[in-house]
């Protein structure tokens, strides 16, 4: 055997470190070449015992903030474990090589380091293609990914319609509030500003001062249907709550599938693959059964009184399909309904053109709603944007689904 160590582990030791290096740098972490010579000469000098004293040796060189711990995590994990070269160093340079366990589910950031790690090593040219007219490749790639169902696009197109989730805004419907501030355009006399003014001139003259109601924006609040049928599109709106709740400040989030979860702090991560990973991380039953009148009533119970004030518009995200459709259902849809200014149901079925609102759980919550929209492409979320500040039209009626059933 080998003394020295860059020659150990099929003698590529070096190269491997210097490979792992560049997936972070890909996926992210600002990891230069001096950090490279540096993870190297650490673990030559650390004489590794283990996998994870591998691990925390390049996890000291590699990661500077707290944020990079979650990358560092997931490229660590999918990058050795795919070549298995750290059992064969420790086989080499120590006589007892002990396993380790792994986790198989990945968290946040794994689709970022996963392609990351598609990376070629040789970057090859790009093969010269020959130019052909046709009317159908004038159709940019961004507009076909608008159109595009959620639950029929790969990891590559998912990343890409992350990053155009992030630039959605939602329009500023702003409503006003009961509070009053200084306007000199008011139409309302300020009595206490007035008299202030006329006492620093010694009352012989009266400047009057106006004010004008407060006006803020409406609070958001979404309920997410996070069960097995769902999953394909929560995980995408979510990233859509996360990107306008950046932007705005009174967004609220719930989840549900068996039971309801607070997610609000959650998601006010600046990373969204933090932020989810901290959401999934609170979460106890995710892609599990769908319990749709039990979330609604603890909602309604523990948090409508805190989260539906001045005016708050309800993102309601779910397929309807409930388990057991009681009273309870009817009855917490109509209080729901009483306690928000607006309704909003998203529905991903809406996707197909011959769907029929038959099943019992639909048509018990339909007549609670305000609207009835789809949500299963980047299509629909910037329709939702736009259509938030204006009226109910009679194509989203959710009246019409009713009696065309």
């Amino acid at each position: 055997m080998s003394n020295n160590p860059r020659r150990n582990g099929d003698g590529r030791l070096a190269d491997n470190i210097a490979y792992f290096a560049r997936a972070l740098r890909n996926a992210g972490l600002p990891v230069g070449p001096g950090a490279v010579l540096d993870a190297i000469a650490a673990v030559e000098a650390g004489r590794i015992g283990t996998r994870e004293d591998f691990y925390w040796t390049l996890h000291a060189v590699f990661v500077k903030r707290h944020e990079h711990s979650i990358l560092f995590d997931q490229a660590f994990k999918i990058f050795w474990r795919r070549r298995a070269l750290i059992e064969k160093l420790i086989a080499q340079m120590s006589p007892i090589a002990p396993g380790g366990k792994e986790e198989k589910k990945p968290q946040a950031g794994a689709l970022r380091v996963a392609e990351a790690l598609a990376t070629p090593r040789q970057e090859k040219p790009d093969p010269v293609e020959k130019t052909e007219f046709s009317a159908h490749l004038t159709v940019s790639d961004r507009e076909i990914l608008k159109s595009k169902d959620f639950a029929q696009m790969s990891a590559s197109e998912i990343a890409m319609a992350k990053r155009l989730i992030t630039g959605m805004s939602l329009p500023d419907d702003e409503v006003a509030t009961r509070r009053f501030l200084p306007d000199p355009r008011g139409r309302r006399i300020d009595l206490r500003r007035t008299f202030r003014r006329s006492l620093r001139g010694g009352g012989a003259v009266i400047d009057l001062a106006y004010r004008s109601p407060a006006v803020r924006h409406a609070p958001v609040v979404a309920i997410v249907d996070i069960s097995g049928s769902m999953a394909d599109y929560s995980r995408l709106f979510l990233h859509f709550l996360h990107a306008i709740a950046e932007k705005r400040r009174r967004v609220y989030s719930f989840v549900f599938a068996t039971r309801l979860t607070n997610i609000s702090r959650e998601l006010a991560s600046h990373d969204p693959d933090e932020a989810l990973a901290r959401a999934a991380k609170r979460v106890q039953d995710w892609e599990g059964g769908t319990r749709i009148a039990h979330a609604l009533h603890d909602f309604n119970r523990h948090w409508s009184r805190r989260v539906l004030g001045q005016g708050a518009i309800v993102l309601l995200f779910t397929d309807g399909l409930e388990r057991e459709v009681t009273r309870e259902l009817t009855f917490e849809m109509d209080r729901l309904k009483r306690s928000c200014r607006r309704l909003i149901w998203l529905n991903p079925l809406l996707r197909f053109d011959a769907f029929e609102a038959r099943a019992s759980g639909i048509r018990t919550m339909l007549p609670h709603v305000d609207e009835f929209r789809p949500i299963h492409s980047l299509a629909s979320m910037e329709e939702l944007c736009r259509a938030l500040s204006d009226k109910l039209t009679e194509q989203n009626n959710p009246r019409q689904w009713l009696r065309a059933s």
